[in-house]
């Protein structure tokens, strides 16, 4: 046959294909040539067929079959052939082929060569590739080189070791001993490679990590050395002497230090030589400073060395090289919380990292800006953020959305201007809010009795202006229909009233009913605004139309708010005001522990605190006061009740999303009352993923000759215990057992505590109302451990 073409010749040909189609040619020509010589065992030419073999295989081709062709090559006696053999075996074998352990034996051999080139390929390899079973056979070989006087082979045996390490941890110790010398070398190939080995021996042994922290002032020598050290051409760096070793023994510095007072101490000094010394204007020592950052705020150090580290950080976000200022903003989020007052100083530089056009930059700061608002600066730094939400891209919009409403939440100096803050994010990034916003700002306008007639009045002229931000819109529709007469009667103190008519507020109202940017939920608080506003006008007659043409719309939900409203217009006048009267102040439900439970508003389902004004409202709240009395003492957590208008039996989905993520537990069912023919049994359900949720449901049967209507059960527990109450099946308990009424109750035991229960049972029984309490207190124990 004739020779094989060269590899230089075989990489200028491929270079020459004008498509993907021609190069498949070219290799597939040539991989069958090469496999035609191995069928021959031509060993003249075995390793420059394996040279291109690995060619192909880095421009993506197989080259599978070339594996036995590179243990032959590892074999043979020629350094040229195992120099090819070890790199094709570094390349195209590794631990998941079981054809790597026939190399064994070869790497052992070379491990004990006599030329330390090819005792270098064998560490080298077997470092790269090496498998579990591997490193065992050949630890002794590598723990021999370790301890021999060669550098060069004792660096490669060093980052051998750390393989070895990797896959056989038990293997450690079988390295101690070698390490004793290492730090004392003066090559400083070894003295890295061995500070690798140490670092890794460290993280993954403590007793390690105790055994190596007497190296600490030897590790402070090396380092003030590199600093204090003149020029050395062989090592120097954009004038920095051996950077990577430097890198390196900070690394190993931060591991030891950590919790560790002797330690630090000892390096405290070092640290703060390092951090003033090395030279800022290159890459280089901004590296290092880096490093020397990570590991002061990594050790127990001193006060003035954390605050020097935040300012060289300070320093980093003043650099034109946009990495730099990102690991700056990173590192300085990490070490807000526990040294703050440092961060606060550069507060003025991290704001204006907001302004900066890449936006991995922009989210660090807009993050670091939030951790550090606090109640002295909110105002300056809500202003700041405020303009960077008008004008950051959408993507960073709902994350400074929230971060705002939790700010202002937290810090608010006053409830105007928490007000004022949350109705300009509405404003400008309505659409991109958090679904719980709506519900959350309902509740604070409601507790602010005296800011009514100020935000109703700013939240009308809002919606003059914008009606496209949905959430602002439906907080504007809240407020109008819980506060319109004190927009029309203009009692605002707080700024100049508008005069407004009533007729001028419905046409609002009725605009967003029929406007094409109106959300299915957005006119669902429209009608029922203008429903409350039956109430608060004197224009009822124009209600009535309104809410009797919505009588038969498209839209379901909407279609049953307008006929029960209806029904309230006609056949239960008399209660319509006691049934629209304005909310009360809203208590905001505490949690026990870092589970809460939280229902998501979406298109169709309120949420937990939004409710979207339903008919069927909870219990007032004096019912709801009594019920809590049920409990001795004031150890009570209030019920969470969840109320959903009722759906058409077709519409079968919600009933099935109570039941998202439950899994059946194997808990036996019991009877918590039977008393006058009514039956209540619950049954248990374990909520998955949260183990600390119990979901029971409750099966009201009648066994009387009557229906049992208008019922409602209540529920109270102590406040160790969380409980949300879900909307019942239906309010009347068929006679002769003929169905049930299920209603779901969620409890959060956080301590896993025996759960105790209070029951509070209301229905009418033959035109007569029964009241009735109970106490229950033999839940199985599956229910709450």
């Amino acid at each position: 046959m004739p020779a094989p073409i060269r590899l230089r010749e075989l990489i200028r040909t491929i270079r020459t294909a004008r498509t993907q189609a021609e190069e498949r040619e070219m290799i597939q020509k040539e991989c069958a040539a090469i496999r035609s010589s191995f069928r021959e065992e031509d060993n003249t030419y075995r390793c420059r067929n394996v040279a291109k073999l690995l060619y192909m295989h880095m421009l993506g081709y197989p080259a599978h079959f070339g594996q036995l062709e590179c243990l032959k090559l590892i074999a043979s006696q020629k350094f040229t052939d195992k120099r090819i053999g070890y790199l094709g075996a570094m390349l195209l074998l590794d631990e998941r082929q079981d054809v790597h352990l026939l190399m064994t034996n070869c790497i052992k051999n070379d491990l004990n060569h006599s030329t330390q080139y090819v005792q270098g390929l064998a560490l080298c390899t077997l470092g790269c590739m090496g498998s579990s079973e591997m490193c065992r056979d050949l630890a002794g070989e590598v723990e021999k080189l370790l301890k021999t006087s060669n550098s060069y082979l004792r660096k490669k045996a060093a980052l051998c070791a750390v393989h070895v390490i990797r896959k056989v941890p038990e293997l450690m110790e079988m390295f101690l001993p070698a390490t004793k010398n290492l730090l004392s070398e003066k090559n400083h190939g070894v003295l890295h490679t061995s500070v690798v080995l140490l670092t890794e021996m460290c993280e993954r042994s403590p007793d390690m990590l105790s055994h190596f922290r007497k190296l600490v002032p030897q590790l402070v020598r090396i380092l003030k050395n590199l600093i204090m050290s003149g020029y050395s051409p062989e090592h120097d760096v954009s004038g920095i002497s051996d950077p990577f070793l430097q890198v390196r023994i900070l690394r190993l510095l931060r591991i030891l230090g950590r919790s560790d007072d002797d330690s630090s101490e000892a390096m405290n000094d070092i640290l703060a030589q390092v951090a003033t010394n090395t030279e800022t204007s290159k890459n280089v020592g901004n590296a290092i400073l880096y490093e020397t950052v990570l590991t002061i705020m990594d050790i127990k150090s001193e006060s003035g060395l954390r605050v020097l580290a935040i300012n060289i950080l300070g320093r980093f976000l003043l650099n034109n090289d946009k990495n730099i200022r990102y690991v700056a903003l990173t590192s300085l989020l990490k070490t807000v919380q526990t040294d703050h007052n440092a961060v606060q100083r550069h507060r003025s530089t991290i704001v204006d990292c907001l302004k900066d056009l890449d936006v991995s930059i922009k989210r660090r700061a807009m993050e670091l800006s939030f951790a550090l608002v606090n109640g002295n600066n909110i105002r300056g730094m809500m202003k700041e953020l405020l303009y960077f939400l008008d004008s950051c891209d959408p993507e960073f919009k709902a994350d400074c959305a929230s971060g705002v409403f939790l700010a202002a939440e937290k810090y608010a100096p006053s409830k105007r201007w928490h007000i004022d803050t949350i109705m300009r994010v509405l404003t400008t990034a309505g659409s991109y809010v958090r679904d719980d916003s709506v519900p959350n700002l309902i509740q604070l306008i409601t507790n602010s009795v005296e800011m009514h007639a100020y935000t109703v009045q700013r939240l009308y002229k809002a919606l003059l202006d914008d009606i496209s931000q949905q959430p602002l819109v439906q907080v504007g529709s809240w407020c109008i229909g819980e506060y319109g007469d004190l927009l029309v009667s203009g009692q605002c103190e707080e700024e100049e009233p508008i005069q407004v008519t009533e007729d001028e507020v419905l046409d609002v109202l009725e605009g967003l009913l029929v406007s094409n940017l109106s959300s299915p939920v957005t006119r669902g608080y429209s009608l029922t605004a203008i429903m409350k506003l039956s109430t608060r006008f004197s224009g009822v007659n124009r209600i009535k139309k309104v809410v009797s043409i919505y009588g038969s719309s498209i839209d379901v939900e909407l279609q049953q708010r307008a006929v029960e409203y209806n029904a309230l217009f006609k056949k239960y006048d008399h209660m319509r005001p006691a049934l629209l009267e304005r909310m009360p102040i809203m208590e905001k439900a505490a949690t026990n522990g870092p589970t809460e439970i939280v229902q998501t508003n979406g298109e169709t389902e309120p949420s937990l605190g939004e409710s979207k004004h339903p008919l069927l409202v909870g219990p007032p709240a004096n019912q709801a006061n009594d019920l809590l009395d049920l409990l001795v003492g004031n150890d009570v957590v209030p019920v969470i009740h969840t109320t959903v208008p009722a759906k058409p039996a077709s519409s079968g989905g919600e009933l099935l999303d109570l039941l998202v993520d439950i899994s059946l537990s194997g808990i036996p069912p019991m009877t918590a009352y039977n008393k006058n023919g009514l039956k209540i049994d619950f049954t248990f359900e374990r909520a998955n993923p949260n183990p600390n949720v119990a979901v029971i449901t409750i099966h009201a049967s009648n066994s009387t000759e009557a229906d049992m209507t208008d019922f409602v059960f209540q529920a109270a527990v102590p406040k160790t215990f969380q409980l949300q109450l879900l909307s019942p099946s239906s309010n009347v308990v068929q006679a002769l057992n003929q169905g049930t009424v299920t209603q779901v109750i969620r409890v959060l035991n956080p301590q896993k505590q025996q759960l105790r229960m209070r029951i509070k049972l209301t229905y009418t029984h033959k035109g007569s109302p029964v009241q009735d309490l109970a106490e229950v207190n033999n839940f199985p124990p599956q229910s709450w451990q």
